[in-house]
């Protein structure tokens, strides 16, 4: 069965103003679909039908298939990232920010400039790396599904297509609406359960 579109965990029109529904109608119904598109013409191609895209990104002996996948598992993992509702970070996952960082305000201001600082399209993230908390960032469609001991907690979208309607090509400025309103904290402390793969995984 072809890999297919996830629905959105909330309307287009509910990330607004910070993400408007243009930019939900372009990156979500447009871009992440080509990326699925472009998975399964490739998937059949190279002989991974019947794969999970975890195993297909592991498995993907080219790079189109490796990025394509690639970006659709990390397009679906993002979505998860935003929510509408203000939300902050429960415990434990607040109990490791504060041993790692100092503050949520110092884990913020980190993920801002690893995301500003990144030449070029990619993603920031937080991940969980032997039991630390870790920022980092990885260029365009490589994800932490091809990286062993990887637990991806949060990532932000740094491609222009997440960013130039509502932002044009001011990426610092995007970053910071998305720490300050959108981060869905619930699901970044979900994952410290090693489990964060497997919820943007398609069978």
């Amino acid at each position: 069965m072809p890999f297919t579109l996830p629905p959105l965990p909330y309307t287009p029109d509910a990330l607004a103003p910070h993400m408007s529904a243009e930019t939900l109608e372009y990156h979500h119904g447009k871009h992440h679909q080509a990326y699925i598109d472009k998975t399964n013409q490739l998937m059949t191609e190279a002989g991974l039908q019947g794969r999970s895209l975890v195993d297909v990104i592991r498995s993907a002996e080219s790079d189109p298939l490796r990025n394509n996948a690639g970006q659709l598992w990390n397009h679906s993992f993002f979505w998860q990232c935003l929510s509408p509702e203000q939300t902050t970070p429960p415990e434990p996952l607040m109990h490791l920010i504060t041993r790692d960082f100092g503050s949520l305000e110092a884990l913020n201001k980190k993920l801002a400039e690893v995301a500003v600082a990144h030449f070029g399209s990619g993603w920031a993230w937080l991940m969980l790396v032997d039991g630390a908390l870790q920022v980092t960032s990885l260029h365009d469609g490589d994800t932490p599904i091809a990286h062993g001991g990887m637990a991806p907690l949060l990532t932000i979208d740094l491609w222009e297509h997440a960013y130039y309607i509502d932002y044009r090509n001011a990426r610092p400025k995007y970053v910071e609406a998305l720490l300050a309103a959108l981060i869905n904290w619930e699901f970044v402390a979900l994952n410290l359960d090693g489990n964060g793969i497997q919820r943007a995984n398609q069978d």
